[in-house]
């Protein structure tokens, strides 16, 4: 439990923008005590978890394209901007200012620079260096929000100094592959992940959008129904996703709700309804415990409305069927509100839908035929030794993909292809899936010969901060060539596995690094630019863009099919 330290309160973490629409904003903070929080005039109460404070300031009645400059006060005394700051105030900016719609995304942060050892070799923190970026540009320069596609914190892959950490909480040595365990222990990555001064102004003005991955829980998080069996028997499997969820929904999900869905979400107003001295943790211990164990009694995906675009963020971890004879990445229920909402944003008008999904949709060619074959054989030979084999290289290989759920693969690409047609209205000028988790950049396109009124894309950016193996390199280098496609899919149909059911191009990649991507979006126009951070062999191990890719043509007719054209070419060469 976190100590006082003074006569005022402090803040430990944040301020946090989360949700922004054109009229209200959300910030969030972590204090060390109990203690009234001050935004903009907006006073709330503290809520306890664990033992430690936190409260979600709902900010309302601005003004639509407007840019307002804030302050945090805790009990009255004024915490947020710190006094020796070298970042400009941190400000809400609501939608409905003219010109382009600026959307910077990424994932993967192992930490943050300064706690990580330097013989790890990792590349400089392409985040921070993007908020040093940010602090530089003009107001109107700025990105309108920021998406975190997944591994926000690494549960499972601790820096030495949280290692030692946990060594003094826990009274004994740890090992090099500790893990956390609960709450707790959680609270610690987060303060690592989120103190660093460039971050932590970055998130205190630009608008978060989160997702989880693996990683915020365990490696290989729901791959397969027999590594949920495996799991579930240990002893200490509740404690860490119970630690893990609770931590998620107070650190990351409570900001990507809308202020009409916090007030309809029950475990909040669950947690809002508790005595001022109660703390949370078991109302938000059962509720984790239960949608671990019954998916369907949490929805973890959302939907973020910007004006002309429209985020629709997917939870491709926790909602997952498992049964190998109907495995898919979300249940039948949560597709179903997936494709009502893409629906929706089709009458609503939008120009660019966006799917945010941790898991790339779309994967180097020779992969996605792996990923198949793989599934293939676990659910035709399971329980047998072929299917166990198949399972232990599906674990080993992280062969879990959207590729790897084949039915749900075809059914996101049919709901895409349905906008991309028209079917549900005027089309859309992009349908962008983004995507993060394999520790490289790339993009691809889909390509269809009856024509699509509106383009379909695959951007994948990973890792923010941490690093691609050299075989992780030259894996996916060799699974976008030709004869790797062609060996792979000879493969896939001997053993009569169901190809996809579109097809794909590269447009770019793939580049390695610690990378951030920006989408730019105007009208009918998109844009993808691409930023890397890596050892170079110059020593500007800086910020540097690498790629500016076109992706629509807006002076194309909304109403006609589009071919398989060729792929426009990027502004400079793979990484």
């Amino acid at each position: 439990m976190p100590l006082p330290t003074g006569d005022t309160p402090a803040l430990l973490l944040g301020p946090l923008l989360r949700h922004v629409d054109p009229v209200s904003a959300t910030v969030w903070v972590e204090t060390d005590r109990p203690c009234e929080v001050e935004v903009l005039g907006r006073t709330v109460r503290t809520f306890r978890v664990g033992g430690h404070f936190y409260a979600l300031v709902l900010v309302e009645d601005l003004e639509p394209g407007s840019t307002t400059p804030y302050e945090v006060r805790l009990d009255g005394a004024r915490v947020w901007p710190e006094e020796s700051s070298p970042f400009p105030p941190s400000r809400i900016r609501t939608p409905g200012r003219p010109g382009p719609f600026r959307l910077a995304f990424g994932s993967c942060r192992y930490a943050a620079p300064t706690t990580v050892d330097v013989a790890e070799g990792i590349p400089p923190d392409a985040l921070d260096a993007y908020a040093e970026r940010v602090a530089a540009l003009p107001a109107d320069e700025w990105p309108d929000a920021l998406v975190l596609l997944g591994d926000q914190v690494y549960a499972d892959e601790l820096t030495t100094a949280t290692r030692s950490w946990l060594g003094l909480r826990r009274g004994e040595p740890v090992p090099e592959d500790a893990e956390v365990r609960g709450m707790e222990e959680y609270t610690r990555l987060y303060a690592e992940s989120w103190s660093d001064p460039q971050v932590r102004w970055l998130l205190s003005t630009i608008p978060s959008s989160m997702v989880f991955d693996d990683h915020e829980m365990i490696d290989d998080w729901n791959t397969s129904a027999a590594w949920r069996r495996r799991i579930t028997a240990t002893d200490w499997w509740d404690e860490r996703i119970a630690g893990g969820l609770v931590s998620y929904f107070v650190y990351q999900h409570l900001g990507n709700l809308s202020p009409q869905e916090l007030a309809e979400n029950t475990t909040w107003q669950a947690v809002q309804a508790l005595p001022a001295d109660a703390d949370a943790e078991p109302v938000l211990r059962g509720m984790a415990l239960a949608a671990d164990r019954d998916p369907r009694s949490v929805r973890w995906s959302y939907v973020r409305h910007w004006g002309e675009a429209r985020l629709l963020m997917v939870d491709s971890r926790a909602g997952r069927v498992l049964d190998e004879q109907a495995r898919r990445m979300v249940d039948d229920e949560e597709f179903a509100w997936i494709e009502a909402a893409m629906r929706q944003a089709v009458e609503d008008g939008v120009e660019h839908l966006l799917i945010g999904t941790s898991l790339p949709w779309l994967l180097p060619h020779a992969i996605d035929s792996i990923e198949r074959w793989d599934e293939a054989l676990a659910v035709r030979h399971e329980g047998r030794p072929l299917g166990r084999l198949a399972e232990a290289l599906r674990q080993a290989a992280d062969l879990e993909h959207w590729a790897a759920f084949g039915h749900s693969f075809d059914r996101l690409a049919a709901a895409l292809l349905a906008v991309a047609r028209g079917e549900h209205g005027r089309a859309p000028s992009t349908a962008l899936v983004l995507s993060g988790d394999v520790h490289h950049a790339y993009a691809a396109e889909v390509v269809d010969p009856g024509g699509l009124a509106a383009r379909v894309h695959q951007l994948t950016v990973s890792p923010l901060h941490n690093q691609a193996p050299h075989p992780i390199r030259v894996g996916f280098r060799i699974g976008w060539s030709r004869w790797a496609r062609r060996l792979t899919g000879t493969i896939a149909r001997m053993a009569r596995v169901r190809p996809a059911s579109v097809e794909w191009a590269k447009a770019a990649g793939p580049y390695f690094g610690n990378q951030v991507g920006e989408l730019v979006l105007e009208g009918r126009q998109a844009r993808f630019v691409l930023h890397v951070s890596d050892h170079r062999p110059d020593g500007d191990d800086g910020l540097h863009q690498v790629l500016d890719l076109p992706l629509a043509d807006p002076t194309a007719d909304p109403t006609a099919g589009r071919t398989a054209d060729p792929v426009p070419a990027a502004t400079a060469p793979a990484g």
